[in-house]
């Protein structure tokens, strides 16, 4: 019906348009919109062909979209003046129904898409009730940090809000389809909403929960039938399972990509990519850190660059949570025994291969592998040892050790001695106040994170570290507090309250950023840290410090320590290694300017070059004894030696001979006494003297300064290198016997072939006469005191000592002159009589002062007596070619002389080319080694190699380095944040 009066006025707007009714002119028909005119004319060639595209504005919803939606205006049809029509009923029956039509079938149309729609929707939803451990911890305290009744008085209204819609005006020809989709849309909506909150939890207090199925009405009344206690254990029972849940999730998600970096990284390992990787960024950092222990500050340069410090009481656990975070068992272990004597610092990072390496070692170990395990405990406990000096326990010399693993958290510790409360036997009486000072210059450093490890199974009014913590950190602005042993804790404590007030903060006199309980095994050495790892985890699964909430979640375990302390390392260290860089900027160049006032003319060379530099200085002295001629070798071997053995011969040899009666007797006794001292003594004396002649020489070569060339800085460290040669040079042993055999061929010979030997033998035995005599004389002298003229002229007079030994003196002389060939030995008449005669002239003397002073004027004596005869042998050159026939002078003391000359001249021939052919080749190799050694031995270097310049130089070269590396360290570093 309602199609047919369309129709008839479809034909009765045609009879109008062509002119039917007289003028012509347009109709209102035409003025209307093209969506009323398609609602009015159906068969209207606009509404079939010139139809638009149907343009839908789709609207986003979400939890805000609660506002009633403004409602769409059409344009109104004006139809303006009008003739008068002949099917007016049909037209205004038409325009009655119209709207009603659309309304009712827009509502019933719209209602039942959306009804449709919204079964179709609640079918695909997932059943989220197994992913209720996704939302996060944060979410069960939301609601007391967020007014949430703030937040929504604070939104715009609906009018506000309804402005922000589009202008359904524009979209007219969509109106339609959406008329009735708008009502039954926002139902739909809020039924969505409340089908998404199936991933909210419970929250935090427990007294709401968010349900999104049909049964949550249901469900939620009996819930609240429930007590409140029962409500509250069943909410944290469920809270603990989700969490462990997560746990375990997040967990086997870290395994795999563990494994994953693992293959990555292997395969950059084997060069599968055909790139070479980087040095990583701690490596870099912990390079830093090496070079700046080794740096010795003296110009107020301190080491402010961020570590983790690791102290605690001895046995607290320290070590057992380093090796958790390490993921090995890489430490010396010990019951009760201080097993860490000093500092070791452990670099943490990733890599392929989970392996530990020294800084001075090339050696990787496998901490895989057991034996290796073995092996590098054994070898920190090596160097532990070797570090401290004899007398003490502990030392401050730190090990540095770089640990990589796949899964490592990337961070610097420093695992710190134990504090002790008692010294006790074994230790040395200092060892508490080392200890505590190592810890304080590692705390003090304002950047270093503090790692405070606690005993839980022990007392807390028992604890020392807490103290020293507080002092050196009393903010808690970088400190971390961990509890260990909290399994046996929660056993021996009684009340388990006391352990949430450590975990609190609240116990100790101490603050922190963090507070974490941690379970490092059972006890047992032999415990791997998977095993040690699977304990843990059940423990505080089954523990009711988490269910009584007295522990939260991201408190325990030493995984979650292990992320905390490497987020707090790596903050601090982009907190201040750029100001710490600027530090060593400014003190470069403070120390190039003290150079370029103090030194304006040399250049800038550090311990190692200034080392070089004395090398080859040595090396050139030692090469120039090659170059000392043969004569001045002998001439000075030759001396030497005689200096040596001269006082044996002239007292042991000569001297008896010459109390002999004749000619035959003095030759006898020469002979046998030559062979004696050849067999047992001459050798090794001749083999000494050669070496203490190589020494002075060389000492000689090495302590000569050179003009202006000369460099007082390399003193200490020439005479250190040749102490240690000499000391290491070791003479040839059959030297000896080959030189014995010399010289007693040499003394056997008794031919004095021409008389300029004579005269030599001659002069020989004068100058060692006189050297005697006059040695003799001056003994005397200080015996019987100054005579007439030094009393008179210096005003010195004598002791009464000297006064009986002069008189005693001259009455000795009267003897002699009365018997010039007195024998050498007084008798006791003799010593009576010379008393007596004292005593007479009341001078009272002991028998043994008399012969003392008999032995030096009879030895003086004979000396004059004996230089009279070699004037005299000066011409017996002649008698001595006839073997002194018929002829009252005898010269055999100067065959002697001869004798004893030509065996020098020998032997100091024989030695120089030993010297020089074997034995200066040999010091010059060992020269090299103690060179070597020494180049090797930074220690030694810095004793050796003192001084203010060489100080300078060292800081600088130093600063450079650091400062150098800080800066490729913080460009490597800003290049991972971007």
């Amino acid at each position: 019906m309602w199609r047919a009066r369309a129709a008839a006025a479809c034909v009765f707007c045609r009879n109008r348009a062509n002119g039917t009714y007289g003028a012509r002119a347009k109709s209102p028909l035409q003025k209307l919109h093209l969506v009323s005119r398609s609602i009015h004319h159906s068969c209207n060639p606009v509404s079939k062909f010139q139809r638009l595209p149907l343009r839908i504005s789709v609207q986003q919803f979400s939890i805000l979209n609660h506002f009633p939606l403004r409602n769409s205006k059409l344009l109104l049809v004006k139809y303006g003046s009008q003739p008068q029509r002949t099917f007016w009923l049909a037209r205004v029956a038409s325009r009655l129904l119209k709207l009603r039509y659309i309304v009712l079938g827009s509502a019933v149309g719209g209602g039942y898409t959306a009804k449709k729609t919204y079964d179709q929707w609640k079918d695909m939803l997932p059943d989220l009730g197994e992913y209720k451990w996704i939302v996060p911890d944060f979410v069960w305290e939301i609601d007391e940090y967020i007014d949430f009744e703030k937040i929504s008085k604070a939104l715009p209204d609906s009018e506000d809000f309804a402005k922000l819609l589009p202008d359904f005006d524009k979209i007219g020809e969509s109106f339609r389809s959406l008329s009735g989709f708008f009502t039954p849309g926002y139902n739909l909506i809020s039924e969505v909403i409340g089908a998404s909150d199936l991933l909210l939890l419970l929250g935090s207090s427990g007294d709401t929960a968010f349900r999104a199925t049909d049964q949550g009405r249901e469900n939620e009344k009996q819930y609240k039938k429930i007590p409140d206690k029962e409500k509250v254990d069943q909410l944290q029972e469920e809270l603990l399972r989700t969490q462990l849940k997560y746990q375990r999730m997040l967990e086997r998600l870290e395994k795999e990509n563990k494994e994953l970096r693992k293959i990555v990284l292997q395969k950059d390992d084997k060069g599968i990519h055909q790139r070479k990787l980087k040095k990583s960024l701690i490596d870099m950092y912990s390079e830093v850190l090496d070079t700046l222990s080794d740096y010795d500050a003296s110009y107020n340069t301190h080491d402010h660059l961020p570590r983790v410090v690791v102290v605690g009481d001895q046995s607290a656990g320290k070590t057992s949570v380093l090796e958790m975070i390490a993921q090995a068992r890489i430490f010396p272990r010990g019951s009760g025994e201080m097993m860490t004597r000093s500092p070791v610092k452990v670099t943490l990072s990733e890599g392929p291969h989970h392996v530990a390496m020294f800084k001075d070692s090339s050696r990787e170990f496998d901490l895989t592998k057991e034996e290796d395990l073995a092996a590098l405990r054994n070898e920190i406990e090596i160097r532990m040892r070797k570090s401290v000096s004899d007398g003490c326990t502990v030392s401050s010399e730190t090990i540095s050790l770089s640990v990589k693993g796949p899964g490592l958290q990337r961070m610097v510790l420093v695992d710190l001695p134990g504090v002790i409360s008692t010294v006790t036997s074994g230790m040395a009486p200092d060892t508490k106040e080392t200890i505590f000072s190592i810890s304080k210059a590692y705390m003090q450093n304002p950047n270093a994170i503090i790692l405070c490890i606690q005993d839980g199974s022990v007392d807390a009014e028992r604890s020392i570290v807490t103290d020293l913590v507080s002092q050196m950190d009393p903010q808690g602005k970088r400190t971390i507090f961990v509890l260990t042993k909290v399994d046996l804790a929660e056993k021996n404590v009684a009340s388990p309250s006391r352990i949430q007030q450590i975990i609190e903060g609240k116990l100790f006199p101490m603050k922190a950023l963090g507070y974490f309980a941690v379970v490092t095994g059972k006890g047992n050495s032999c415990e791997s840290i998977e095993s040690i790892r699977e304990y843990e985890e059940e423990f505080f699964q089954n523990s009711k410090l988490l269910k009584n909430c007295m522990l939260k979640a991201h408190q325990v375990t030493t995984r979650n320590l292990s992320l905390a302390v490497s987020d707090c390392f790596w903050k601090m260290v982009r907190e201040s290694v750029e100001q710490q860089a600027d530090a060593f900027k400014a003190t470069r160049f403070n120390l190039e300017t003290e150079w370029k006032n103090n030194y304006p003319r040399l250049r800038e060379l550090d311990r190692n070059e200034l080392f070089e530099k004395a090398k080859n200085e040595i090396l050139d002295e030692v090469i120039s004894l090659s170059q000392v001629t043969p004569k001045h070798w002998e001439e000075i071997l030759q001396k030497s030696l005689w200096e040596r053995v001269s006082t044996h011969v002239i007292e042991n040899i000569y001297l008896p001979a010459a109390q002999t009666t004749n000619s035959g007797t003095f030759n006898t006794t020469v002979d046998i006494k030559l062979k004696q001292w050849t067999d047992k003594q001459l050798p090794s004396k001749a083999v000494e003297v050669a070496w203490e002649t190589l020494q002075e020489e060389f000492a000689r070569f090495m302590t000569e300064e050179k003009g202006k060339e000369h460099d007082d800085i390399f003193d200490k460290l020439k005479q250190a290198v040749k102490d240690e040669s000499i000391k290491r040079h070791k003479w040839n042993e059959k030297a000896e016997d080959s030189l014995r055999v010399i010289q007693h061929n040499a003394l056997e010979d008794r031919s004095i072939s021409d008389k300029q030997q004579w005269d030599a033998a001659i002069q020989f035995m004068e100058e060692t006469l006189q050297s005697r005599l006059k040695d003799t004389e001056s003994v005397i002298e200080d015996m019987v005191g100054p005579d007439w003229k030094k009393r008179w002229l210096y005003w010195v007079g004598r002791t009464k000592e000297q006064t009986i030994r002069n008189e005693t003196k001259n009455e000795l002389e009267k003897m002699i002159r009365c018997n010039e060939e007195h024998p050498a030995y007084l008798a006791n008449d003799e010593v009576t009589t010379v008393r007596k005669n004292l005593e007479a002239r009341g001078v009272a003397v002991d028998p043994c002062l008399i012969k003392d002073t008999w032995h030096q004027v009879y030895r003086q004596h004979f000396l004059k007596k004996a230089l009279g005869h070699c004037n005299l042998c000066r011409r017996g050159f002649y008698y001595y070619q006839r073997h002194f026939v018929d002829s009252e002078l005898e010269c055999n003391d100067v065959v002697l002389f001869w004798r004893i000359q030509r065996m020098l001249a020998i032997t100091a021939n024989t030695l120089r080319q030993q010297v020089t052919n074997t034995e200066v080749r040999r010091l010059e190799k060992n020269v090299k080694e103690v060179l070597e050694d020494f180049a090797e031995d930074c220690a030694k270097k810095m004793k050796l190699l003192t001084g203010k310049r060489v100080q300078l130089a060292e800081d600088l070269k130093k600063v450079r380095e650091i400062q150098e590396k800080l800066e490729v360290f913080i460009e490597a570093l800003h290049e991972e944040e971007k």
